[in-house]
């Protein structure tokens, strides 16, 4: 892949570094980023396919969150929202491959005017757009191997005096999976969403082995910030939504939207510590900004945490919103979700549209190919002919207890019992969509449940996203 590497000095808007860096130096911040990883696919939460030391030494030495939420579940909203702290409809990123709109506040200038010096290396921003968010070293290598030479030969060379923010992105566990694994097939634990077929298991070691890649990616990292950075950091890990299996990317199921989040910094967070307050993506730009002293920008949909990061609050949120708004043609599918501590509710507001995406329209070798057998199975047994039909076709509302059905298998949208709770989120959704001026875009033309020969893929038409 051809390297891209550019300086960028910001001309104008910079505000002088606040008074008191000349007394007290602010910490360094690294952010590393995973492409498409599920929290339950990781030890931290549960899962029991592998082995992630990196990560597990992370989470020793700082604190992991249990409720972490993106914005929404596919790279380019996700992304936006992280660095904007605002929500995909108020910054305009709404469907994939879409960017934020001029006047949003994008992170990495708050950041310049605070002091630091900000650097993006590997899929941080979507796409080519690192430049458009202010960072001034920008590095869009994505690979690990690619990565590993580049960060170790900035830090190495780096002559600066600010402090640093670094983020890092790399672009595991993100398709194609590579063709071989290290990891038996046979061993792995499948969701009990996904039909257990030969060709899903191949692919889901082939995934698991890219998360495995990153872990040791995560050590290296660490041992480089260690040796070249100050030792008063702050480390943040986490990924930009789920996994790229049905249910997972591009979803509201927590499959998709909730994404692991370790923070440490040595001094300010305890060691070893979890925390169940509930916090979204968009919170990160006010909490990093909170931490280096600066004044968070007014009228951002997130709010800092840095009081649960120092163990002064055990909660945050009472609700997580997450919407979804396609991914071109692809996927021309609307969704948005409310969440309480124990409920979730999922509104998709057009039921007649049919639910597609890369998975099952391209079929690839390295990633969806599991999908034919699933189809094929679906013909001669019932119960993968009700996930293939689940797949494709949703009901408007989708209501889930989290405790009782932490899968999200049983939908109670119907259930007599539940009705006042049902009204209420719907009312309380609504209400939220409409101050964020959403409006429910289809921002192309979809494919129809009823008409299943139509489902194959299409080009987005010339001028169009």
């Amino acid at each position: 892949m051809k390297r891209l590497l550019a300086y960028l000095v910001l001309t104008t808007g910079l505000l002088a570094a606040p008074a008191h860096a000349n007394e007290t130096r602010l910490p360094d911040i690294v952010v590393y980023l995973a492409d498409d990883l599920s929290a339950r696919d990781l030890p931290l939460y549960g899962g029991s396919d592998l082995q992630t030391p990196a990560i597990n030494a992370l989470a020793a030495e700082g604190m992991t969150f249990n409720r972490a939420f993106v914005a929404s579940p596919s790279c380019a909203p996700s992304r936006a929202a992280l660095l904007t702290g605002l929500m995909p409809a108020r910054n305009g990123a709404e469907e994939n491959h879409t960017y934020p709109r001029q006047g949003t506040p994008r992170l990495p200038r708050l950041l310049n005017q605070l002091g630091y010096q900000t650097a993006a290396f590997g899929k941080v921003a979507h796409s080519k757009s690192a430049a458009d968010y202010g960072f001034q070293t920008i590095d869009l290598d994505k690979d690990i191997p690619q990565l590993r030479v580049n960060v170790k030969r900035f830090l190495e060379n780096r002559t600066d005096r600010r402090p640093l923010a670094l983020f890092v992105g790399v672009s595991d566990p993100h398709v194609p999976w590579p063709s071989q694994s290290t990891l038996d097939p046979s061993s792995i634990t499948l969701s009990p969403k996904l039909l257990d077929t030969p060709r899903t298991r191949v692919q889901r070691s082939r995934y698991m082995q890219e998360v495995k890649d990153l872990d040791a990616y995560l050590g290296e990292l660490r041992e480089l910030a260690d040796k070249y950075m100050a030792k008063d950091k702050l480390f943040v890990f986490s990924s930009d939504h789920g996994a790229q299996f049905p249910f997972g990317k591009w979803t509201l199921y927590d499959e998709g939207i909730h994404v692991p989040l370790v923070v440490s910094r040595p001094g300010m967070i305890k060691a070893g510590t979890r925390s169940d307050a509930m916090v979204s993506w968009v919170d990160i730009l006010p909490t990093l900004i909170d931490v280096a002293g600066g004044n968070v920008p007014a009228s951002l949909d997130g709010r800092s945490f840095a009081s649960v990061l120092r163990g002064e609050s055990n909660t945050h949120r009472d609700r997580i919103f997450t919407t979804h708004s396609g991914d071109r043609m692809m996927n021309v599918y609307l969704s948005r979700s409310v969440r309480t501590d124990r409920y979730k509710l999922i509104w998709n507001p057009h039921p007649e549209f049919a639910f597609t995406t890369h998975i099952d329209l391209l079929l690839r070798e390295t990633s969806g190919d599991y999908f034919k057998e699933w189809t094929s199975l679906a013909k001669t047994d019932p119960r993968a002919a009700d996930v293939v039909a689940s797949h494709h076709g949703r009901p408007e509302y989708e209501l889930f207890d989290l405790q009782a059905d932490p899968h999200e298998q049983q939908n109670l949208a119907n259930d007599a019992s539940l009705k006042d709770l049902r009204t209420d989120l719907v009312e309380e959704l609504r209400a939220w969509i409409r101050s964020q001026n959403d409006e429910l875009t289809v921002f192309h033309q979809p494919l129809m449940l009823d008409a299943p020969e139509t489902w194959v893929p299409r080009k987005v038409r010339q001028g169009g996203k």
